[in-house]
């Protein structure tokens, strides 16, 4: 059974961190691309971050290129999300999604909330 299981999340001032974690299990972890995904209140879902199946690459959106940094253990099978520096408007659900091919799955998600 395919799980992804995201924790980390919860209430943060601005200027501060948090490190999202999320456990894949029930597929060949290191085979696949992993992305930080999230949704805010009344908004879409945005790409906020991707690694490569080894962990060679990296992206991430304009809005948090130089606060956020996504890494991963693939001995652990965990990608991890470090988040730094941050703002109100990084208020949201943040899901973990693994990516290969015609194949995905997701997490049911965490929620970050950051506010004074």
């Amino acid at each position: 059974q395919v799980q992804l299981v995201e924790s980390g999340g919860g209430l943060v001032q601005p200027g501060g961190s948090l490190r999202l974690s999320c456990v894949a299990s029930g597929f060949t972890f290191s085979n696949y691309g992993m992305r930080w995904y999230r949704q805010a209140p009344g908004k879409g879902r945005e790409l906020a971050a991707a690694i490569t199946s080894a962990g060679g690459s990296t992206n991430y959106v304009d809005s948090v290129k130089g606060r956020f940094t996504i890494s991963r253990d693939n001995n652990k099978n965990t990608v991890y999300l470090q988040m730094n520096n941050l703002k109100p408007e990084d208020t949201a659900v943040y899901f973990c999604n693994a990516h290969r091919l015609w194949a995905e799955y997701w997490g049911q998600g965490t929620q970050v909330t950051v506010s004074s």
